[in-house]
């Protein structure tokens, strides 16, 4: 669910590299050079960790006219991974992904702004368990060059925090519990 907003930051931080044209990328899911995390406070105490393994998505920048660039990012919202199997079934039920009825989440951007050298905010709208919200995606450009399989990359970082009621999240975790952490990690190949 929150992949995509992550991707989404992510491949914005792209449109300020400098060295790029205009161009098209395909996020290198193949390749595991991609990654969607998510980290939420347990009772106050700790941290729990999780991933989504399957997502899908593509960006476009150029990095003389980054408020042109777009990204769109797919999340299978089952395919989440918190390393624990009974909790990962919780997450996937009616009171957190609600997977059966929402099994993807979407991210689509709609701006990007420079905030600063190879930074970005990147603005779109989430769509997680059946609801569309705008976010706010803070992204950075990682860097960029030619592959030694005759192919260009370039790759980003980017981070958002969701309110879990915003998305219709209902299940009370506790006061320390009520945001989820987003952290998108992506490596575009030009194509």
């Amino acid at each position: 669910m929150f992949k995509k907003s992550i991707a989404a930051l992510t491949l914005g931080a792209a449109l300020f590299a400098g060295q790029a044209m205009a161009a098209d990328y395909a996020i290198d899911k193949q390749g595991q050079h991609a990654f969607i995390n998510f980290k939420i406070s347990h009772l106050g105490y700790s941290w729990l960790y999780g991933t989504f393994k399957d997502f899908d998505g593509s960006f476009s920048f150029d990095a003389k006219a980054p408020e042109a660039s777009k990204v769109k990012v797919t999340i299978n919202t089952a395919s989440v991974d918190s390393n624990h199997a009974e909790r990962d079934k919780h997450l996937r039920s009616g009171d957190f992904l609600n997977v059966d009825k929402n099994p993807t989440a979407t991210f689509e951007s709609t701006s990007v702004k420079s905030t600063g050298e190879g930074t970005a905010d990147i603005t779109g709208n989430l769509t997680l368990n059946g609801v569309t919200k705008p976010v706010v995606i803070a992204a950075k450009f990682i860097g960029e060059g030619s592959d030694p399989w005759g192919g260009y990359r370039a790759g980003f970082e980017g981070s958002t925090k969701l309110k879990l009621k915003d998305f219709d999240i209902q299940k009370d975790l506790g006061p320390a519990s009520q945001e989820v952490e987003l952290t998108l990690s992506v490596e575009g190949v030009r194509q």
